[in-house]
């Protein structure tokens, strides 16, 4: 019933036992780097290093650190796999071809984008400093405009207040 003796551990559950630390270690083991230059490598001292792949080492059951590496890049080839190629994005935006309004069916609801969302705040282009040489003499004419309105506009209050006041 309560038997003392250890059943080994299937390749999977040697592989989710290995912490990322272990994993970085071994990693550069398979580059057959040391231990001084795995510790130079992942700013760690180099009992640091020596103590995780001991550890490694029991996870894996390998006698050696030689074995352990040859143990842990097989488990890598077949657990460490990205499920997916990473997708393709073509370099231009492609257009979609319009079909035919006959296509569609008579009730269907056509929607498009608008242009509003898309351009967001209004006068966020004013502010740039890439403007063209027209562009920044529209932008002084309209501040002058404005700032000629302003000056009359005051004027205008300053001499009404002087005719009331004088009586």
């Amino acid at each position: 019933m309560g038997d003392s003796v250890s059943q080994p551990l299937s390749d999977e559950a040697r592989w989710v036992r290995l912490t990322d630390k272990q994993r970085a270690c071994l990693d550069l083991l398979l580059e057959r780097q040391t231990s001084k230059q795995i510790a130079r490598a992942l700013n760690i001292s180099k009992p640091t290093v020596d103590q995780r792949l001991t550890a490694a080492r029991n996870v894996l059951g390998a006698a050696t650190r030689d074995e352990a590496a040859l143990i842990y890049a097989r488990l890598k080839r077949t657990y460490d796999r990205v499920p997916y190629d990473p997708a393709q994005v073509p370099p231009g935006s492609a257009k979609m071809a319009v079909t035919a309004q006959d296509d569609m069916p008579s009730d269907a609801l056509v929607l498009s984008d608008s242009a509003v969302a898309v351009e967001g705040r209004p006068f966020r282009m004013i502010w740039r400093h890439d403007h063209g040489l027209k562009t920044r003499m529209l932008i002084m004419a309209v501040m002058l405009v404005v700032a000629v309105i302003l000056i009359l506009a005051g004027l205008g209050i300053a001499e009404a207040l002087t005719r009331l006041v004088s009586g």
